[in-house]
C-alpha cells in the first residue's frame, strides 16, 4: 500500500510539473521574443505531400528583428526570398522572374511558420499546448489551434530551456506536413541596413496585393 502511495503521489507531481510547464512555457517564449533584439539561423526544412508521400528539402538563412521584421531567403534546391520589412511584405521567386507585394499588416495574419519562428503566434490563446516530455534535448509541445484553419490543424513545436522556438512542424488540412528547423542560431545579429527591404530587379513582374482585405 506504502508504495502504491508514493507511486501515486509522484504521478500526481509529475502531472502537476506537465501542467506547470504547459502554462508556463507559451508565456516564456512570448517573452523571449519580446525581449529578442535580433537573431540570424540557418534553416533546414522539409515539405511533406500526404497524398504521394513524397518529400522536398529546401535550405536557407532566417533573419530577424523586432519588432517583426523577417528575412527568409531559400537557397536550396531554387533560389525565393520572402521579405516582412516596415510597411510591405515582398515574395520574390528568381526562376519565375515574379514578385508578389502584400501590406505588412497582412504578414502575420494566419498562424503561419514565419509567425511561429519569430515568435508572432499567440500559444496561449489561440491553442491548446499540450507538452509532450523532452526530445534531442528540447521541450517537444503540441499544439491543437483553438480555430483550425485550411493551413493548420496541428502544430508541434521544440523550444529550448530559454523560450526560444527551434523546430516547428505544421500539418494542414489535407495532412500535408511542414518542418522547419533552426541551426547556428546567432542573438543578437546586426543585419545590413538593407536586409528587411527589396528593391524589385528590372524586368521583374510585379503582383500587387496590398489592395486585398
Amino acid at each position: 500500500m506504502k508504495t502504491f502511495r508514493v507511486i501515486a503521489c509522484a504521478a500526481l507531481v509529475l502531472l502537476w510539473t506537465g501542467a506547470a510547464l504547459a502554462q508556463d512555457l507559451p508565456d516564456k517564449v512570448q517573452k523571449r521574443y519580446e525581449a529578442l533584439k535580433s537573431f540570424q539561423a540557418d534553416f533546414d526544412q522539409e515539405l511533406t505531400n500526404a497524398a504521394t508521400r513524397e518529400v522536398e528539402k529546401r535550405t536557407g538563412v532566417m533573419g530577424f528583428q523586432n519588432p517583426g521584421l523577417v528575412r527568409w531567403e531559400t537557397l536550396t534546391p531554387e533560389k525565393q526570398l520572402l521579405v516582412v520589412g516596415k510597411e510591405s511584405v515582398w515574395d520574390y521567386i528568381e526562376s519565375e522572374s515574379q514578385v508578389i507585394r502584400y501590406r505588412a499588416d497582412q504578414a502575420f495574419t494566419s498562424k503561419t511558420m514565419i509567425r511561429f519562428l519569430s515568435g508572432q503566434a499567440n500559444l496561449k490563446e489561440d491553442f491548446k499546448v499540450v507538452m509532450q516530455g523532452e526530445d534531442q534535448g528540447l521541450n517537444k509541445v503540441k499544439l491543437v489551434p483553438k480555430e483550425p484553419e485550411p493551413g493548420l490543424v496541428l502544430a508541434y513545436l521544440w523550444v529550448d530551456d530559454e523560450g526560444t522556438v527551434k523546430r516547428v512542424f505544421i500539418v494542414d488540412f489535407y495532412g500535408n506536413g511542414n518542418l522547419v528547423a533552426l541551426k547556428n542560431f546567432q542573438q543578437g545579429y546586426k543585419h545590413p541596413a538593407d536586409a528587411f527591404s527589396f528593391t524589385p530587379p528590372k524586368g521583374v513582374t510585379i503582383l500587387d496585393n496590398t489592395k486585398q482585405q
